[in-house]
């Protein structure tokens, strides 16, 4: 029996115990209700979700084509439309996931206006944008299996494939799907980190992602002027959000260990080691340093440490920071990458100024040597100009290999001149094989591009106000954008039930039954898309 029908049963049963208090509740009418919402609370999504991630780690782990996949959402009603078009075009949410970007919330949802990806917006919009993308999907869930049961009453009357229609309702494949969260540097100390964890895990989220900038210094990941902190105060706030899901009973979580020391040369913390060759030791060996010979050495308020045997002073800027020695950033990646592992991260994220599948492959097999299953979250950044980046790697590549390329100015290889040359091609088809060959030769499980809908939005819109209040007038909005929903499919066309009309009009009538005052009648203009 399936559990829409174990449902169905359950209540019926309820409302006979009611001895007619009930007779205004239809049992199968409770059941679709309790089918349309799955997900009572952000935990149970949490714990779902959570599910999702562990097997497809572990189907990953197995055959490397098996990777996942996300885009940055920042908005409930673009991660709803995401995951409609996912199923319409691919049938399936399986390895799909959403992806929330700390600098979309701050450049997009922060009540100051927009701001930089620098922690300054408020921690609680970061649950509140969780909250509302499960809001969305959920919603999603609702309409879709709100059509469903519409094509079973129909069938039902009029001696329908009853069956195949009700094998659609039993198998039915949710639009809730895993998100990977951004907390930033948990905004704030490891107590900051773990409160803010817990909202965040409550309101859905199975995956955070944390990162080892220090949090009141914090910088994009593409911008200059990061700031790392000593391992020890990573691993405390690693620890403080495997408590959070602990605590709320998502034993499964999903922890994302970022690192940006492959573009941060500074440390605002020399942390104290205890012994040789500890974590702080290793830590403060890539600090840049001068001996000390003598006091004459040292200027007032320097700091003085002991190593191999030597009094040195680090190097100190005027701003307090300290900074690590030239070049150290690959060797302080991997160290960050496997203390992380090997302390209670899951999965691992490296902050990189372009995309090279090489210089991430050299990194991950180089942390694979001491944490052989180590696998990669890795941002398909929009910070990166990928059409330069792979113009480039190509270029460089034939160069090795001796071909001609006179016809090429390596310089100017953005240039619209070059767009459809053999070298542009070429180009392109790298980029297209991006994910599969990252995944394959440099360990990546997950592959995400944090503000696509960003860049989406802005470029729609452009392309529409061109139009619009050029000579197009009218026909720009009806060409570009109506038209193309309808040729396409796309259900929000019909924008009236995409926000939940056809959705009231079906519980008015369960609560009101023949005197339910409903929206989708014979002068609803939606109906003019009935084509």
């Amino acid at each position: 029996m399936s559990q829409y029908q174990q449902d169905i049963d359950t209540i019926a049963t309820l409302k006979a115990a009611q001895k007619g208090a009930w007779e205004g509740i239809n049992p199968e009418y409770a059941a679709r209700m309790m089918a349309q919402n799955q997900f009572k609370t952000g935990l149970d999504i949490a714990k779902y979700t959570a599910g999702i991630m562990r097997r497809d780690m572990a189907e990953y782990d197995a055959d490397s084509a098996s990777y996942t996949q996300s885009l940055g959402c920042w908005h409930g009603f673009v991660g709803q439309q995401k995951m409609l078009s996912i199923k319409k075009h691919h049938g399936t949410t399986n390895k799909r996931y959403l992806y929330l970007s700390g600098w979309m919330v701050a450049a997009l949802r922060s009540e100051f206006g927009p701001l930089p990806d620098q922690s300054m917006h408020e921690k609680t919009s970061v649950p509140a944008l969780i909250e509302e993308l499960y809001t969305f999907l959920r919603q999603a869930d609702a309409r879709e299996l709100g059509d469903l049961f519409k094509q079973l009453d129909a069938a039902k009357a009029n001696n329908g494939d009853v069956a195949a229609i009700q094998a659609k309702i039993d198998n039915f494949e949710t639009h809730v799907v895993p998100i990977i969260a951004d907390i930033d540097a948990g905004f704030g100390n490891e107590e900051a980190t773990y409160l803010l964890a817990k909202k965040m895990i409550e309101a859905g989220a199975c995956c955070i992602q944390i990162e080892n900038q220090v949090s009141d210094a914090k910088q994009c990941g593409h911008q200059d002027g990061k700031v790392t902190v000593p391992h020890e105060d990573f691993l405390a706030k690693i620890n403080a959000v495997r408590y959070a899901f602990l605590e709320l009973g998502v034993d499964d979580g999903v922890i994302v260990a970022r690192t940006d020391s492959l573009g941060a040369g500074l440390t605002q913390k020399i942390p104290v080691s205890k012994e040789p060759g500890d974590l702080a030791s290793q830590y403060n060996a890539f600090l840049e340093t001068s001996d000390v010979n003598s006091t004459d050495d040292l200027d007032e308020g320097d700091v003085v440490l002991k190593q191999n045997g030597k009094l040195v002073k680090p190097v100190r800027l005027p701003n307090g920071l300290f900074k690590f020695r030239d070049n150290t950033g690959f060797d302080r990646v991997v160290l960050d990458c496997i203390v992380s592992l090997q302390r209670g991260a899951d999965l691992l994220w490296i902050e990189t100024e372009k995309p090279h599948v090489q210089q991430i492959a050299d990194m991950v097999n180089a942390i694979r040597k001491e944490v052989p299953d180590a696998k990669l979250v890795y941002n398909n950044s929009p910070s990166f100009n990928w059409t330069l980046n792979f113009r480039q790697q190509v270029f460089d590549q034939w160069q090795e290999e001796g071909k001609d390329l006179s016809g090429y100015d390596r310089d100017k290889l953005m240039s619209v001149d070059y767009d459809s040359s053999e070298l542009a091609i070429a180009a392109d088809e790298k980029i297209q094989n991006f994910q599969r060959d990252a995944s394959r030769e440099a360990g990546i499980f997950h592959h995400l591009i944090t503000l696509p809908t960003y860049h989406t939005a802005a470029l729609s819109t452009d392309d529409l106000a061109q139009g619009y209040f050029g000579e197009e007038g009218m026909l720009a909005y009806v060409r570009g954008v109506q038209r193309r929903e309808l040729r396409g499919g796309l259900a929000c066309v019909k924008h009236q039930a995409m926000a939940g009309s056809d959705l009231g009009d079906t519980h008015k009538e369960y609560f009101s039954g023949e005197a339910a005052l409903k929206a989708a009648g014979e002068d609803n203009t939606m109906n003019q898309f009935d084509v």
